[in-house]
């Protein structure tokens, strides 16, 4: 009867290696579609952890913290969390109190999500909405329209002009 397990190697047939071969990315190419998907599941559940209260926290009572951005590290270890607080005011405090609990929050992102580790949290103060709105001021100011008219003009014409046939 012939032996069913030999202790001769066989080849593997097509080259395989039998795992997933890494391909590198470029330094700048951003973030994985892995990591953007966990960084979206990530603040779901820190806004919804946020949203029922249990923080307990003075610096946070009364507070609607807004979670913009969770950015996770390409080894998912760590997160960079970016929130502000709604209007934008006192943002120092309730920074330092969520980085007070993030090792509470942390423990109740685990038990939320389904990932083989909950990522160590960072809370970051997210300035984007401030600059949107001093870039708005800038593009209302009267030196930007007076800038805007006067190339119009050496265009040959206002911008209402090309409504005409």
């Amino acid at each position: 009867m012939p032996r069913r397990h030999s202790s001769v190697q066989r080849p593997r047939s097509g080259g395989r290696s039998g795992g997933r071969t890494h391909v590198a990315r470029p330094a700048n190419a951003g973030p994985s579609q892995r990591q953007l998907r966990v960084g979206e599941l990530l603040r779901h559940a820190l806004a919804d952890i946020l949203r029922r209260g249990d923080v307990r926290d003075p610096d946070l009572v009364g507070v609607s913290v807004t979670v913009t951005q969770v950015i996770p590290s390409p080894d998912m270890r760590h997160a960079t969390v970016f929130c502000e607080p709604l209007g934008g005011k006192n943002a120092g405090p309730v920074i330092a109190a969520l980085n007070r609990h993030k090792g509470f929050l942390r423990g109740e992102m685990g038990r939320m999500i389904a990932l083989k580790f909950t990522p160590e949290l960072r809370f970051v103060e997210d300035t984007s909405f401030a600059e949107a709105e001093k870039i708005e001021g800038l593009l209302k100011s009267s030196r930007v329209r007076r800038d805007l008219a006067q190339a119009a003009s050496a265009a040959g014409g206002t911008e209402d002009d090309d409504d005409e046939p």
